[in-house]
């Protein structure tokens, strides 16, 4: 192959490329792909020249770009041109598209068609896993177009391309690349956080690493390590490790290790190299061993509780100075897993006294006689996580080990490991740990809501899991954007979920079908005149996406309304049935004060809706084969925002946290498929969690899905105001005996135990009014809570 740099030199045998020698954006892009093509084994030649022009064997000679481009992408990459007939075609329409709109003004409708067409698609091709030729010719034309944060689907690709096609944007003209830097210094204020330059990286060198541990589900903390590391890896090209830490028998699963890989999958993250520690186990042997013949380190058989009051005592191991030859035989033991081995470990022998904690001579390895899911029974004795980690980074050619910040003080027992042992020192980036409002992600916590049936599983929505979000109607697009929008602070905070959820609906808003189900409760009939039969018609399932397909409505002489909404019709006006027209409501049919039947008359030349009450509903008609619906309302498993490490979760768990409405839907809600996701209008957006299922007679199930606005709480709304009323004054009279106690000095236990009953009497209030005890008043007052928050 043949770099471009080093190609000026024609050969009469290859392909020759004559690129102007100020080239605009397409000039660039031939060059781009000749990069590509040279990766794939085919030599072109390149020199430059007054015109782009293409020279093949005998004599053929292209000169219109268009043409050089395709022959281009053809002999490039595989995947450039699809992966079928269609898709080769739908290249060949956005390389037209891209060369119509070169050197024009784009216009504002132009931007919006492509960021509709980017709405559901990660590149130009939608199920393509990287991108395509079509993504090489588009992006010179738009990134020196005015993108601004409006269009936050091409501000997002431009954003993800930015990295690979890098020179394309160099390479165009001068104004053009003043446009497209103003664009974007635009959209990364507005929709992306600040990052920094990963420091020494360089263009496809890079090599970044996730490492989880092999014994849970994967949650929103674990998305975040995910998505940098991936971002980076593709931002500077070069490649993700996906890497099982299993150094500890105990917890290591391959059942767990299926769960995570399968999260990934459904995170969409791509890695170029998979591995386990365990790969290196004997490589990390004969490390230690280097370690404590160098007098590097020691064996310690320092049971462990007395080990932890030396270290924190500043104090010295007796076996600190042990000689080699004593650390070797007492390793010796450890391997064999002997009853002497048992009781030893090797250590670091770093600085005892050591301010920094991480630096007291850290364990490096311990004997455990268990079995390993992959080694089995081989070896008895495993490396520490702090020992492993810099070895097998540095090993695999890790460049950039992205850890948060809580592990900060490890970083210089990172760098020892490396210095001590003679390897490459990897650059250790930290970044801030994500953690969020009501929510734990401990994994013994949330195993106490699944072993005592507070959720339905690992994948309950209410869990800050991956597949809990996802099964919540959170999509894959949305939670990259939203970690990607925190940028590399370091700064630990917790962050509401409101603006994660708002986020979302960014995603799903422009493309969720649009459908219509009542509340079962209390429906009332309405006489339409002027529809003299039962007749269906099709409409769009988006008012706004023609391509989203649509569906059938039934329209009859008797529709159906909610109670609530019948409740405000007043005779005289004028009022719009959604998806139908203008209607003039002629009577009404009152009990105690209540409609109980009304009717309207069609005025469908009346096209004026802007101030009319806006209506769903429903046709009474045999033809129109209704649906049961449940609706499902979460709210999060815990009461307050943040649980202290020093409180007892279980005092803030909310009782009842999951809240049902049926509802009779349209008959196009039949045709729903688990994890559809659609919007019940006037009702907000739902993911479907069941299908319907007539013969086994299974409603439509569907969850709630937030859109970042804090809305009526569930168990607020519900709650009785008595018992509200008789739960504060509960809360207040406690708090005056706990404030009483601590004036008079009384017995600890005593104060104690009233704290004890204070906290669970605050839980009960929070219970009722579904927030915090602190702003109960207000939380009752307001009947709101959180935006849904897993646990």
């Amino acid at each position: 192959t043949r770099n471009l740099a080093t190609a000026a030199n024609v050969h009469p045998d290859m392909p020759t490329l004559t690129v102007e020698a100020a080239p605009g954006e397409f000039a660039a892009v031939a060059k781009f792909l000749v990069q590509l093509a040279a990766k794939n084994g085919t030599n072109l030649s390149v020199k430059d020249g007054a015109k782009v022009s293409l020279e093949l064997e005998g004599g053929v000679t292209f000169t219109e770009p268009k043409s050089i481009i395709r022959y281009l992408g053809r002999v490039g990459l595989s995947s450039l041109y699809g992966s079928n007939p269609l898709q080769a075609t739908e290249v060949d329409h956005w390389i037209d598209y891209a060369f119509a709109l070169a050197g024009k003004k784009a216009s504002a409708d132009q931007l919006k068609a492509l960021d509709k067409h980017l709405a559901q698609r990660t590149f130009f091709l939608g199920n393509q896993a990287t991108y395509s030729l079509a993504d090489i010719v588009v992006f010179p034309v738009v990134s020196a177009k005015d993108v601004t944060a409006e269009l936050p689907n091409l501000s997002r690709w431009l954003k993800a391309s930015a990295g690979e096609f890098k020179s394309l944007v160099v390479a165009s003209a001068p104004a053009a690349s003043a446009a497209a830097g103003d664009a974007k210094k635009k959209e990364k204020a507005a929709d992306q956080g600040k990052f920094v330059e990963l420091e020494g990286a360089e263009e496809g060198k890079v090599v970044t690493r996730f490492p989880p541990e092999a014994s849970g589900y994967l949650h929103i903390g674990h998305s975040k390590a995910a998505f940098l590391n991936e971002y980076f890896a593709r931002l500077y090209k070069g490649k993700l490790i996906m890497r099982f830490d299993d150094t500890n028998p105990a917890k290591e699963s391959s059942e767990f290790e299926k769960v995570i890989l399968e999260d990934l999958e459904l995170l969409q993250i791509k890695f170029d190299q998979f591995t386990h520690t365990s790969d290196h186990f004997d490589k990390l042997m004969v490390m230690c061993e280097q370690l404590l013949k160098e007098g590097k380190a020691f064996v310690d058989d320092t049971p462990a509780e007395q080990m932890a009051q030396d270290r924190t005592a500043l104090k010295a191991s007796k076996h600190r100075d042990q000689s080699p030859a004593d650390g070797l035989k007492l390793w010796a033991e450890m391997k064999q897993g002997s009853e002497r081995g048992r009781q030893c470990c090797v250590r670091a022998k770093i600085d005892f006294a050591n301010p920094n904690g991480a630096l007291r001579d850290p364990v490096l390895y311990r004997c455990k006689v268990e079995t390993h899911v992959r080694t089995g029974d081989k070896y008895k004795v495993y490396p520490t996580y702090d020992f492993a980690c810099p070895v097998v980074d540095s090993i695999e050619g890790v460049t950039h080990a992205l850890r948060t910040t809580e592990y900060h003080d490890r970083d210089p027992q990172y760098y020892w490991v490396c210095d001590a042992l003679g390897l490459r020192k990897p650059k250790v980036w930290d970044y801030s740990r994500l953690a969020m409002v009501y929510c734990t992600m401990s994994k013994r916590q949330l195993t106490w809501f699944v072993q005592n049936n507070k959720v339905d599983g690992w994948s309950d929505p209410r869990f800050p899991t991956v597949r809990g979000m996802l099964r919540h109607g959170l999509t894959v697009q949305g939670l990259r954007e939203f970690i990607i929008g925190m940028g590399s602070s370091k700064t630990n905070v917790q962050m509401e979920w409101d603006k994660l959820w708002a986020i979302n609906k960014k995603v799903i808003d422009p493309v969720a079908p649009r459908h219509t189900a009542l509340s079962k409760r209390g429906l009332v009939k309405v006489t339409v005149e002027g529809q003299a039969k039962a007749e269906a018609k099709a409409v769009a399932l988006h008012p706004k996406d023609a391509s989203v397909g649509n569906k059938q409505v039934w329209y009859s002489s008797t529709i159906l309304l909610e109670a609530e909404d019948a409740n405000t019709l007043a005779e005289g006006e004028t009022v719009t049935l959604m998806e139908w027209g203008n209607a003039v409501v002629t009577a009404l049919q009152k009990e105690s004060g209540v409609v109980v039947s009304a009717k309207v008359k069609l005025n469908l030349d009346d096209k004026d809706y802007k101030k009319t009450k806006k209506f769903t509903w429903l046709a009474e008609a045999a033809e129109e084969k209704s649906v049961p619906v449940v609706a499902v309302d979460f709210e999060p498993l815990i009461t307050k925002a943040h649980v202290a490490k020093d409180e007892d979760l279980q005092q803030f768990i909310r009782e009842t946290t999951r809240f049902e409405t049926e509802l009779v839907g349209a008959s196009a809600l039949a045709s729903l498929t688990q994890g559809s996701i659609i919007q019940i209008s006037r009702k907000g957006f739902f993911i479907c969690d069941q299908a319907f299922d007539a013969d086994l007679g299974k409603p439509v199930v569907l969850f709630s899905i937030p859109d970042g606005h804090v809305k009526a709480s569930a168990s607020a709304v519900a709650a009785d105001p008595a018992k509200v009323k008789e739960a504060q004054d509960a809360v207040t009279n406690q708090t005056t005996i706990v404030r009483d106690l601590k004036t008079k000095g009384a017995d600890k236990d005593a104060v104690k135990a009233a704290e004890a009953r204070l906290a669970q009497l605050k839980g009960v209030l929070d219970t009722l009014t579904g927030g915090d005890a602190k702003a109960a008043s207000k939380a009752h007052a307001k009947g709101s809570a959180p935006a849904a928050a897993p646990a």
